[in-house]
């Protein structure tokens, strides 16, 4: 067993509109690229962000009965993270600006997509993702395996009350605190903010994108990965 991953670009068009949770197009869009990567929509469960309320750092098992909710609207749950152990079972994160952060324990066969933005990692969102596969699942932080999407660079985007890190340079800090082997973080770096291939809501909102969507993550444990 092994986990795979996949990230969705410009080209492939918007996983997610702010404003419409029902746009046919964002919803033919992750058909069209979940068919892409031979992901069936309703074999995947969508990771559903709120910003309403003040815990960052929510976290729901799914399995087979979670299969299909929240990819044709936001008919479901809210969660900062989703965690399976079902094979088969996909993960799905869209995201601009913040971090779609995999993490994988090939011990117990436990696959966690966690959403890490500015409110969650004030809230040490990384290492309490990590500590949460440790209380529930028995993992150990050095056998983690790391996945992290691209991020906005830290001076578009410092984070204030985290003496102005940029959110990559926080997680990794939040990663080693959790006792993860930095060596085994694959890390996409490229920059939301310049890069034309990835959407950035920060710079959308400052005029120097043209378009608000997302770009998205997928993880799923696959038998044929080793």
């Amino acid at each position: 067993m092994g986990v795979a991953v996949a990230l969705s670009t410009v080209a492939d068009g918007s996983m997610h509109n702010r404003r419409d949770p029902l746009d046919p197009v964002v919803i033919a869009n992750r058909e069209r690229w979940l068919g892409s990567q031979g992901i069936q929509l309703d074999a995947t469960t969508r990771l559903l962000i709120s910003y309403d309320g003040d815990n960052f750092c929510r976290y729901k098992e799914v399995g087979a009965a979670e299969q299909g909710i929240n990819m044709r609207g936001d008919d479901g749950f809210v969660a900062d993270a989703l965690v399976t152990r079902t094979p088969g079972h996909v993960l799905f994160l869209p995201v601009a600006d913040c971090v779609a952060t995999v993490l994988y324990d090939p011990e117990h066969e436990v696959l966690m997509l966690t959403h890490l933005g500015r409110q969650s990692l004030e809230q040490q969102g990384a290492q309490r993702s990590v500590e949460h596969l440790t209380r529930m699942y028995g993992s150990r932080p050095e056998a983690l395996q790391v996945w992290l999407s691209p991020t906005i660079n830290k001076d578009a985007y410092p984070i204030f009350s985290l003496d102005n890190k940029g959110m990559k340079e926080a997680l990794y800090e939040q990663l080693a605190q959790a006792g993860v082997h930095l060596a085994q973080v694959t890390d996409n770096d490229a920059d939301t903010a310049t890069n034309d291939n990835y959407y950035s809501y920060s710079e959308y909102l400052k005029g120097n994108k043209p378009e608000d969507g997302c770009h998205a993550v997928v993880a799923v444990l696959d038998s044929m990965v080793d």
